[in-house]
């Protein structure tokens, strides 16, 4: 199997928020996808089992997504694309705005926000597909949207989809997915997303 035939695939980038017993959770993904052109609007999302924003949509049964911009800084993006809930609080230093059911987003670097109700979810392996009905949506700016193509060709570590800068290149770690674009992992190495340590990954050849 030819894994290059994926990389023709683009992939929008979104910022997932959720709230977990007052606590705000949020992260990038790839992931979003309308599956339903009438009402009631659904959407599809893929969070990993690992992820803090994973259990804080679990727990709410609900999301909220925003489709974000090219002008949005990659700092944002490093921030929660590669930063772990549990040892940051992402939100901290931004607007927060709140949905309907509680769910934090940024309005900052947004084009549109969409909030959901989980109506069904499947379980994949080691990610959930959940599929969210619209509760609300909301147009909050304009531009172009954010890509995997605009994003230097790279892939947040959050996001369910992995596109590397070079093919086979690093290495991937067994518990959640994460891709170490490194020649070698340095002694005491742990992911930055799942914290799993250095015998966790598995180098890509």
């Amino acid at each position: 199997m030819n894994r290059k035939a994926f990389q023709s695939i683009n992939y929008g980038l979104f910022l997932v928020g959720a709230t977990q017993e007052g606590k705000y959770q949020g992260c990038i993904v790839n992931s979003l996808h309308q599956v339903t052109s009438s009402m009631p609007y659904k959407f599809s999302i893929t969070l990993n089992k690992s992820n803090e924003t994973y259990k804080a949509v679990e727990g709410a049964g609900s999301f909220v997504a925003t489709v974000l911009s090219k002008e949005t800084p990659k700092e944002l993006i490093d921030l929660f694309g590669y930063k772990s809930g549990r040892a940051v609080n992402k939100f901290e230093g931004y607007e927060v705005s709140l949905d309907g059911a509680g769910n934090p987003y940024l309005k900052e670097y947004a084009l549109s926000r969409i909030s959901c109700r989980i109506v069904e979810k499947l379980d994949v392996g080691n990610y959930v597909l959940f599929i969210g009905e619209v509760q609300e949506a909301e147009v909050l700016g304009s531009g172009s949207a954010l890509t995997l193509d605009d994003y230097q060709n790279s892939t947040p570590a959050t996001a369910t989809v992995y596109r590397t800068k070079q093919e086979n290149f690093g290495w991937r770690c067994t518990v959640c997915g994460y891709i170490a674009e490194k020649e070698e992992l340095p002694e005491g190495f742990q992911c930055p997303l799942c914290r799993a340590d250095r015998s966790k990954f598995v180098k890509l050849s």
